[in-house]
């Protein structure tokens, strides 16, 4: 797995450059480098579509000489972005077309739609965030993101984790403190879960990284290396993550309750690109489990607690089961 550079420092308010069309014109010390774009042909980068954004990183951006030099012009009238006292929250969700069991999953069709639709459909039910993004690889994605009206941003296809691809989607956003991170194939997420996740982050900026987790019901999940467990304190924050039963039950007088980690994550911003920026752990390798590498950096997550289990699809099986699964139940329950 390869680690990823920290994010520039970018504007939380102040000039919105939207739409831009930009030529790099050589290698010059301190020229922008374009993170996000679709496909350029000798260094013309042009007809942007309506979700596409340009990003620069390196040396601090200086507008007035990109402009002077031929590199950057405005293409639309600027906007000021309003000024506001209340956090702005992100979902961001992670889509990537290239898979080992199943290849183009996000857009494969369960019930007439796209699965990464039917996450985002969820996501627009939620009541405490500002905007929705899909972040991808693929062009495929990108354009069936807009035909069903939804934001998407075309990331790069090296990154490693999820976690890197939203990070750089963060980016078109600015404005934005807080950053949920909902997985691209869990089309039964709850948006109420969403939105307690949303509401802490907003409520303490203390919580650098917050997740969730539901009570093992089944004892046979407890020693299942598929489920994860967590384990927390008092205040309800992380102790540990593990495949193994967690924790060992040497006196089962104790009766103690088994937790399963489940697969959402939010960050504040500077924490998300202070955690894509560490080189992956050794706890994080050795148990393949991303949330480690906060733990042993220090950093405790905040666990909320739930109910509500959201199965994921990893397979054509699973997905036809998810199928009838909503064919069964009421939209958005």
């Amino acid at each position: 797995m390869e680690s990823a550079r920290s994010s520039p420092a970018l504007p939380t308010r102040g000039i919105s450059w939207g739409f831009v069309r930009a030529r790099v014109l050589g290698e010059m010390p301190g020229s922008p480098r374009v993170l996000n774009f679709r496909r350029c042909t000798g260094g013309d980068l042009t007809s942007l579509g309506a979700h596409q954004r340009l990003f620069f990183s390196g040396s601090k951006l200086n507008l007035a000489r990109l402009r002077a030099s031929g590199h950057l012009r405005r293409t639309r009238p600027l906007i000021t972005l309003a000024d506001s006292a209340k956090s702005r929250t992100l979902v961001a969700i992670p889509a990537r077309w290239g898979s080992t069991r199943f290849p183009g999953k996000p857009l494969h069709l369960i019930a007439g739609k796209p699965l990464v639709q039917h996450v985002w459909e969820r996501c627009q039910s939620c009541r405490a965030v500002d905007d929705i993004v899909i972040a991808t690889d693929d062009e495929r994605i990108v354009e069936a993101a807009a035909s069903f009206g939804a934001k998407a941003v075309y990331t790069s296809p090296e990154h490693p984790s999820g976690t890197d691809r939203i990070a750089e989607a963060a980016q078109a956003f600015p404005d934005h403190d807080t950053i949920i991170n909902v997985q691209g194939d869990e089309p039964l997420i709850s948006p109420a879960l969403i939105d307690d996740l949303a509401r802490a982050l907003q409520a303490d900026a203390g919580i650098r990284m917050i997740t969730a987790a539901a009570p093992i019901l089944e004892e046979s999940q407890v020693a299942d290396p598929n489920v994860v467990k967590v384990v927390f304190d008092v205040h309800g924050d992380s102790l540990y993550f593990s495949r193994s039963p967690l924790p060992y039950v040497r006196n089962a007088a104790a009766h103690t309750q088994h937790y399963r980690h489940l697969g959402i994550y939010g960050f504040q911003r500077d924490f998300l690109f202070q955690f894509v920026a560490w080189p992956p752990s050794r706890l994080e390798l050795t148990e393949s489990l991303e949330q480690l590498r906060a733990v042993e950096n220090g950093t405790r997550l905040r666990v909320v607690l739930t109910q509500d289990l959201s199965p994921g699809v990893d397979t054509r099986e699973q997905a036809d089961a998810i199928e009838r699964q909503l064919r069964e139940r009421s939209p958005l329950s």
